[in-house]
């Protein structure tokens, strides 16, 4: 009796094996038939939320599916990361991950609930991301020499803000302490309510994206100082970067992409590569 069962249980497992190696295939081929979810870990409006608007529109035409962008804010990115690490692994939900939410995140916080060697399968690299430091327009500073001697003339009574352990956050507290100056850290969601804040006049000073911040310094509403990057911006020529304003090495340009979850069929990952590359390099 025993082993009738034994028989009977190793039969069904083989052909469940059987099954489900010649449906994923067919379900490769087939994919999408549904909309995608494209899940962005930070508010709406910052370089990120940007890049993955950028990458969202061509992907929908090559794949002949909606592809939605949906923000899910908080922790630094991990909200939102930790939703796509569970998630169904089959290219119906993708994140756009980043420096901040894959390389900055797991080393700050000790229980992330995924692991970003292991939870996600790597889809497409999408952009380099430099950084600007800027100022409001009505402080008296036009350098960063000068900004730093006004900021600790008044030392405790300058504040800038960052989406919490993201680049910009590390970059400007990263500053503080290579500039030795007495200023507080607003903790903010994303990019957008941040620098929307340092334009009200709420906060005073940052290093955030180049895509947001480059178009507002450029119209006058905010003053650059430097730009985060090995080299000058050619949008921003005069603009000196920290290194020539004597911060030896400092320069960090962040990176973001399309990841899956951990399982996603290789497949749907590969067909999911070639659109968002062709779409970026604008192949028709």
């Amino acid at each position: 009796m025993i082993g009738k069962r034994l028989l009977l249980c190793i039969t069904v497992i083989i052909t469940a094996a059987i099954a489900i190696a010649l449906a994923s295939p067919a379900s490769a081929q087939t994919y999408p038939d549904k909309p995608i979810k494209l899940i962005v870990p930070f508010a709406a409006g910052g370089p990120i939320d940007t890049m993955a608007r950028f990458v969202a529109q061509p992907l929908a035409a090559r794949l002949g599916q909606s592809v939605i962008v949906e923000n899910r804010p908080g922790s630094g990115g991990t909200i939102g990361a930790r939703a796509v690490a569970a998630a169904e692994p089959d290219g119906y939900t993708l994140l756009v991950g980043s420096s901040g939410t894959l390389a900055v995140a797991p080393a700050l916080y000790a229980n992330l609930d995924y692991d970003p060697r292991k939870s996600f399968a790597p889809v497409a690299s999408a952009a380099i991301l430099p950084h600007l430091m800027v100022i409001r327009p009505d402080l008296p500073a036009r350098t960063v020499a000068e900004f730093v001697a006004y900021a600790k003339a008044n030392p405790g009574k300058l504040n800038y803000g960052a989406a919490l352990a993201t680049p910009p956050h590390l970059l400007s507290t990263l500053f503080k302490t290579r500039a030795g100056i007495e200023v507080v850290y607003i903790p903010y969601k994303g990019s957008a309510p941040s620098v929307t804040d340092l334009m009200a006049g709420t906060t005073h000073w940052t290093i955030d994206g180049m895509t947001i911040l480059a178009p507002l310094a450029k119209d006058g509403r905010l003053r650059p100082l430097a730009v985060a990057s090995a080299q000058r911006w050619p949008e921003l020529a005069a603009v000196p970067t920290l290194i020539e304003s004597g911060y030896p090495d400092f320069s960090l340009d962040a990176w973001a992409g399309v990841v899956a979850p951990a399982g996603t069929p290789a497949a749907v990952v590969g067909k999911l590569n070639a659109a968002i590359n062709a779409g970026l390099a604008g192949d028709r």
